[in-house]
């Protein structure tokens, strides 16, 4: 197998940020994507344009995005532990993984996830060995 086409099962691969977001915002809208990714970009007066560009110079924005494009919209079974250390776009999607219908995401799924990283992050950060939460 040659290295350039270890890649060509994930979905990213050819496709450009644009498009991505582009498709992501046909299907879930920019609401979707604010509620779930937390970005500003997608609340604060929101653009294909604008989000492509602050995405391109914001790269753990940009791996959240296209993260979320894998994982969500073309629902593949998350990655191992070695390879999601990877940025989504040199990740390898082993060949037996297809690309699914778009999850069903909603307003209040995404609430509950946002708690429940709250809570994770209160957790972690009074743990005995940080007692004061730094």
């Amino acid at each position: 197998m040659s290295s350039d086409n270890i890649y060509e099962n994930n979905p990213l691969h050819g496709v450009g940020l644009e498009q991505v977001l582009t498709e992501l915002v046909e299907h879930y809208g920019f609401e979707i994507l604010h509620a779930y990714l937390n970005l500003n970009c997608f609340k604060t007066n929101p653009s294909i344009i604008s989000s492509v560009k602050f995405l391109k110079k914001t790269d753990w924005a940009k791996d959240k995005v296209e993260g979320f494009y894998l994982y969500q919209y073309k629902n593949l079974p998350r990655a191992d532990d070695s390879q999601f250390e990877l940025p989504p776009r040199d990740r390898i999607i082993p060949a037996d993984q297809k690309p699914g219908e778009p999850a069903e995401l909603s307003f209040e799924d995404a609430e509950r996830l946002r708690q429940k990283k709250a809570k994770k992050t209160r957790e972690r950060s009074s743990t005995p060995d940080n007692p004061w939460g730094r």
